[in-house]
């Protein structure tokens, strides 16, 4: 046996062969130059036509995917069009570089100002590599990479995934999903948990473990190890006979004592909303409305905005909606709204701050949601991300009782947000943590570098500090303003006893791990989740607060979790 530590970011324990990502499409010779008898024109019209299959491809998949797979796809499939590229590979094909170093020079030279930009541009890094590798195989007629294809269920292993690959993950046939990079808060981890498949990142030396040998993988420990003995087996096997207990939520999320944490589901559209209720979900937490906005060139109309939220709404009739405005900038550019050339977009105009720049799109928004919510039964709460003061609540309130909605309200993702939160909830109706972009921003870690995974952790004693902080601004306005959780950290069961026990009200979270958090908060009372949390607070790092907590919860051995 060998033991290979990582990340876990997805629970689940299994057993299977391991199949390697194919490697990546080999770089064409340097100096390579146009083929005799083709000319530059000839060649360029070549690689434009590559660049709109890769496109069409990626929105053929999107097509058939649904939430953060679907926005993934999207955005990838934007990139393959992206000017920038294209037009810096149509200019080298001219001097007589052949289509296939074209565009590859032209992949190196815009991927490495993305990483150069930092933040989430880093992120977009990626995405321009795989596009690039798509593109070169398009020209030379070869397929392209991705998942390998296998008659038998298997676990894949890979470097790490592109944001494509990963959201068109089939888990019929992948079994668990491991990586030697990543974090945990990368779209790899992302989409592993809202597909439930047990996944591990950050483990290093796994990607060069040989096909077709058997693993053992465990997504709650952050451990794979190959050649697994008697004792893993019998692991393997027992969370296969308790899955069944984690396989549906049914009724309300509760402590032992009675205590009400409402779960409510993250979304991102209309087939999402009917998943998650499906699946029992109190409400949404979190409805990601950028993704009516992605692969568009123009603002969609306030009518066709109005059509996408009432597809959400009325999947929950008479429950909570909680709707996210436009968090367009960084990760998600958009040229009718965002700038490209921002020296650093984690840090720039994202999110609310988008009205600064070009006014209009958010009034026009809220008026879509209105208008929908008009329409619908649901219970409508709006939220601006990238809040950071009093004042920007205060707008924002405004805002939306001019459109006509009664319940505004705020993220908090800046740090800023949770130590002033007693004012901004005097201006708001309620707030909602996002620990993805709040633990990023606290601890000035980019959430999908591996080697930072450990910074970038919700668990950081710093974090749950200004989870606290949030709670406690909303005590100081007599606990009438609520506060949620629908970043990542709400879909870990230990994690949300310890944010229940900080005095959180509701926790929102992909749809596949309501029955795992309803089940262990089920087995703590209110005043253990509160002894918890103070636990957790005082440990000096993120480790060891992990450790403590689940050391009191046995629950979690027993579920696999």
């Amino acid at each position: 046996m060998q033991n290979f530590p990582g990340v876990g970011v997805s629970p689940g324990r299994v057993i299977g062969t391991v199949r390697q990502m194919p490697k990546p499409i080999s770089e064409p010779p340097a100096g390579d130059q146009l083929a005799p008898g083709t000319t530059a024109e000839e060649a360029t019209a070549a690689l434009k036509a590559a660049s709109q299959a890769v496109h069409d491809e990626l929105k053929a998949r999107a097509a058939h995917a649904s939430g953060d797979g679907k926005a993934v796809l999207e955005a990838t499939a934007l990139m393959a069009k992206d000017t920038m590229l294209i037009k810096g590979a149509a200019k080298l094909v001219a001097r007589g570089t052949s289509a296939e170093r074209a565009i590859w020079e032209s992949g190196s030279s815009v991927s490495e100002m993305l990483h150069n930009l930092g933040g989430y541009m880093a992120e977009r890094a990626t995405d321009v590599l795989d596009v690039r590798a798509r593109i070169v195989a398009e020209l030379r007629g070869v397929a392209a990479p991705g998942i390998p294809a296998s008659e038998h269920p298997f676990v894949l292993v890979a470097d790490d995934l592109a944001p494509a690959d990963t959201a068109t993950l089939d888990p019929n046939k992948v079994l668990a999903l491991v990586t030697s990079g990543g974090g945990p808060q990368s779209h790899t981890a992302i989409i592993a948990r809202s597909l439930g498949l047990p996944a591990v990142v950050a483990a290093v030396g796994v990607d060069h473990i040989a096909d077709g040998t058997e693993v053992y993988v465990d997504g709650a420990a952050g451990s794979v190890t190959s050649e697994p003995d008697g004792s893993l087996r019998e692991a393997a096997e027992g969370w296969a006979a308790t899955a069944s207990l984690l396989a549906e939520f049914t009724g309300t999320g509760t402590t032992a004592d009675g205590h009400q944490v409402p779960l409510l589901a993250n979304v991102g559209g209309g087939k999402d909303a009917a998943a998650a209720a499906k699946l029992g979900a109190q409400g949404v937490g979190l409805f990601r409305t950028e993704f009516c906005f992605l692969e568009r060139d123009t603002e969609p109309s306030v009518e066709e905005q109005a059509a996408a939220y009432k597809s959400v709404f009325d999947a929950f009739p008479g429950k909570k909606v909680v709707l996210r405005t436009l968090d367009a900038g960084a990760d998600k550019p958009l040229p009718f709204l965002t700038d490209s050339t921002e020296p650093n977009p984690a840090l720039g105009v994202r999110g609310y701050r988008t009205d600064f720049t070009t006014p209009g799109v958010l009034d026009r928004q809220l008026e879509a949601i209105a208008l929908a919510a008009n329409q619908s039964e649901a219970d409508v709460w709006v939220m601006a991300p990238m809040i950071s003061t009093a004042e920007e609540a205060a707008r924002f309130a405004s805002m939306c009782a001019d459109a006509g909605l009664q319940t505004p309200g705020v993220m908090v993702e800046v740090p800023s947000a949770a130590l002033t939160a007693e004012a901004i909830l005097r201006e708001v109706g309620f707030a909602s943590l996002g620990t993805n972009d709040l633990t990023q921003y606290a601890m000035a870690a980019d959430r999908q570098l591996g080697p930072l995974a450990n910074l970038n952790t919700p668990w950081q004693p710093a974090v749950l500090r200004l989870v606290g902080l949030t709670v406690e601004g909303s005590r100081a306005e007599g606990n009438s303003k609520p506060v949620g959780v629908c970043g990542e950290a709400a879909a870990d069961p230990a994690l949300a006893v310890v944010l229940t026990g900080l005095g959180v009200n509701t926790l929102s979270m992909t749809a596949r791990s309501l029955a795992a958090v309803a089940a262990v908060l089920k087995t703590v009372t209110l005043q253990e989740a509160q002894e918890l949390a103070k636990l957790a607070l005082s440990a000096p790092s993120a480790t060891e607060a992990r450790d403590r907590v689940r050391e009191k919860l046995p629950v979690l051995a027993e579920l696999g979790l």
